[in-house]
């Protein structure tokens, strides 16, 4: 990873247009630089421990469209995110940078494809930026942002497209991942008596946002040795689990499965619609990030942060009592904690708590809610 990342990071600096040159230079230059580092690339990849080989890239960028050849007995999962400056992030000192930007454009996919059971392989990004971005290395820092998440699970960046914006930068990420036919873990499978799981911790990247919006926190040396800087570096840079998500899929221990984008009680409510099922969560079992009690974030908030935050990219799971057993208490330093039961109430989530059950009503986040103008 460390040897990823300082190679990314010399890309950029080899590729860093003078002032003189940045307004002169391409789309056309642009794609070519990226091209020439994805041809860089892809010896490293071919050697990787991470290349199964289920698919080949017969030709990437440079063309009208990429060319995959398939292998037989496996099934494509295809999922497209769109992050938009002001909504979905915010540029600048103290917030997002476009390095930070490039890995999180990465990241919400590939944890989509890891919450559908399957490994990613390939991704498109597509980015429009204003013209006073362009003149600038943004796009480079954000693509060795994309590289560096993409290395470390052997994904290559197959095309996409850049644009100009008239003053906001968006992004649009696509990811195709790979899964044995018919193993595709969906929404929709969960049964009553499943149990619930979920892997990591929940309320950090929720709290990392709200320490960034407070404009408490820039950018410096002190950062790294605050107390919220996990919180903060969860919510900038999200770690996808992918390889939970590719575990549970091959093995077929999950019966239903989500990622945390949202929050644990809307993307559970989700999961229950999908299924027609209801599920009964215990409060005290939910696995709240270490650093929001270290950080002084109060019990009660911790648990709200948790339970509606989102953004933790958390893969959120049910499996069958049977095959809950065959569940490897952590994989890759990244634990997976039962919280709750699938119950019969179609629909209704229940939070259990000091002895008593409460409607769990979704209080995640929506882009279009019922209280937009």
């Amino acid at each position: 990873m460390s040897d990823e990342r300082n190679a990314d990071e010399k890309d950029v600096r080899t590729a860093r247009p003078s002032s003189s040159s940045r307004g002169a230079r391409g789309e056309f230059d642009f794609i070519e630089l990226v091209r020439r580092q994805e041809d860089a690339r892809r010896a490293t990849l071919n050697n990787s421990t991470l290349n199964t080989q289920h698919s080949t890239l017969l030709k990437g960028i440079g063309d009208d469209a990429a060319v995959l050849r398939q292998r037989a007995g496996f099934d494509t999962v295809v999922t497209a995110d769109l992050l938009v400056e002001d909504v979905d992030f915010r540029l600048g000192r103290g917030r997002t940078s476009p390095r930070d930007l490039g890995h999180r454009a990465l990241a919400v996919s590939l944890s989509d494809v890891a919450a559908m059971g399957a490994r990613p392989r390939f991704c498109l990004l597509s980015v429009g930026v204003p013209r006073a971005r362009w003149r600038t290395t943004f796009l480079e820092e954000f693509y060795a942002g994309v590289r560096a998440l993409a290395g470390a699970h052997g994904v290559r960046i197959i095309g996409g497209d850049t644009s100009r914006t008239p003053e906001r930068v968006v992004v649009d990420s696509i990811v195709l991942g790979e899964v044995k036919g018919g193993r595709a873990v969906l929404r929709s499978g969960a049964r009553a008596g499943d149990q619930i799981f979920v892997t990591g911790s929940l309320g950090g990247a929720a709290a990392g946002l709200k320490i960034l919006e407070s404009g408490a926190v820039r950018k410096s040396k002190a950062l790294r040795h605050s107390k919220t800087h996990g919180l903060v570096t969860r919510q900038l840079r999200p770690v996808p689990r992918v390889e939970w998500g590719a575990l549970l899929g091959e093995r077929r221990l999950a019966s239903a499965m989500i990622d945390l984008s949202d929050g644990l009680s809307s993307d559970l409510a989700h999961l229950c619609r999908e299924s027609r099922v209801g599920a009964r969560v215990e409060a005290a079992s939910l696995p709240l990030d270490p650093s929001l009690s270290s950080a002084g974030i109060a019990p009660d908030e911790a648990l709200s942060l948790a339970l509606h935050g989102g953004e933790d990219f958390e893969l959120l799971f049910t499996a069958s009592a049977r095959d809950a057993r065959k569940l490897p208490n952590e994989l890759g330093g990244v634990r997976v904690t039962r919280i709750g039961e699938v119950t019969r109430e179609r629909g209704k989530v229940r939070l259990a708590r000091d002895g008593r059950a409460r409607l769990l009503r979704p209080g995640g986040f929506e882009h279009f809610g019922r209280g937009d103008k």
